[in-house]
């Protein structure tokens, strides 16, 4: 029998996932062009050129015993240098290789992270809307995930509650912006403020409190946005980076951690990370794509593909009554639900094989995410769908 937790995880399974197999079972039984998943931050558009040149550079030049073998659990160290020189460049930080760790995806790099920092009882706190999977990532080191409840106004972080909040307890506050599920990015006024209260913060508790930037949106911004690089504003940031989304790589899972030389104790955190790395079982970040995505950190994902389906979805569901924010930034559109019990309405969009995320997976009901991370086709065939849900709600 498996362990009662593990029980009661595989019960309460992620929602997100749940809809992606469901959509799966639909396209087998409808076809695939007929049925429009929304589920899944997965993206469609193709990896850049550039990446699949440098795997094919890396299989013909290397050793392949050396290759894919072994190295440093922080990853090679002229990947990690490369790592920190692409930063210097385009944020004028001043990190070195021995800043980053390679990890495994944004979501290894978070349990890496949360593996070195949280004592059992120690808080986090999580601005709603958040990821979901952060409870299950602060809940495997025995933390406990405090949440700041959302601003459905602007979705900037409430950071009058974020003070009341935190207590001599708090270890860490994880941000992600540009966000998922609403695709706000985090304004510069707003990380500034952020930065000042948590040094007021420390400076009343005595404690170091971190601030964990989940980054695997960042290069995915419109309208000429910027998202703030959040080691220029708080000394004690730590940052998790993924090129899931920003190469169109989320199988692969390589990502990387920047635990900057000014955070509090941060040689033994760089230790700490390494040494988490291993025992974790990650052992070490993915071999090949270290080499390959060293060679690609000027390489993007097509964010005009992007740009137009965010266009196409937010000027289609607005026409048709409904409300939502417009994204700056991610894949992710965040719709009020027209009905209180947001996930009626997405019982009801199953009937138009159209398949949504209900808000309360991101600790905000009343709301649907839709991942426009898809065909542009889709969004497309799927507006009578959409209109049909805006008559039955009464919405036009």
């Amino acid at each position: 029998m498996i362990a009662d937790k593990m029980a009661d995880l595989v019960k309460n399974s992620s929602a997100i996932r749940a809809m992606f197999e469901e959509g799966k079972k639909l396209a087998e039984q409808y076809g695939a062009e007929n049925v429009y998943d929304f589920s899944l931050g997965n993206p469609n558009v193709p990896a850049p050129a550039e990446v699949k040149e440098a795997i094919i550079q890396e299989l013909e030049k290397e050793d392949p015993v050396v290759l894919h073998g072994y190295m440093s659990n922080s990853g090679y160290e002229e990947v990690r240098k490369a790592v920190a020189e692409s930063l210097n460049e385009r944020f004028q930080t001043s990190f070195h290789e021995e800043n980053i760790v390679m990890t495994v995806g944004a979501a290894g790099g978070l349990n890496v992270i949360l593996k070195t920092l949280l004592n059992p009882g120690d808080e986090v706190l999580v601005i709603a809307p958040y990821f979901g999977e952060y409870n299950s990532y602060v809940a495997n080191y025995e933390g406990k995930v405090v949440v700041v409840s959302p601003d459905t106004e602007t979705f900037q972080p409430n950071l009058k509650e974020m003070g009341e909040k935190i207590t001599a307890r708090t270890k860490a506050v994880i941000v992600n912006s540009p966000n998922n599920p609403t695709g706000v990015i985090y304004s510069e006024e707003t990380i500034e403020r952020m930065a000042a209260l948590l040094r007021k913060k420390q400076e009343e508790f005595g404690t170091d409190i971190y601030l964990i930037s989940d980054e695997p949106y960042r290069e995915l911004a419109y309208d000429g946005a910027e998202v703030p690089y959040l080691t220029k504003y708080y000394e004690n940031t730590l940052v998790g980076y993924s090129f899931s989304k920003s190469l169109s790589l989320p199988g692969e899972r390589i990502g990387y951690l920047v635990i900057p030389d000014e955070a509090a104790d941060a040689a033994e955190i760089q230790a700490g990370a390494n040494v988490a790395t291993r025992i974790l079982g990650f052992v070490n970040a993915p071999s090949l794509m270290q080499k390959a995505v060293a060679k690609c950190l000027g390489a993007k994902a097509d964010v005009p593909y992007y740009d137009r389906n965010r266009e196409a979805i937010y000027e289609g569901l607005k026409s048709l009554g409904f409300s939502c924010i417009k994204p700056q930034g991610a894949f992710y559109l965040f719709v009020k639900s027209p009905v209180e019990d947001e996930k009626l309405f997405c019982e009801a969009a199953k009937k138009h094989r159209i398949l949504l995320v209900p808000g309360s997976s991101f600790a905000c009901p009343g709301y649907i995410r839709i991942a426009y991370c898809v065909a542009y086709e889709t969004i497309q065939n799927a507006m009578p769908g959409f209109r049909a849900l805006a008559e039955e709600f009464k919405l036009i």
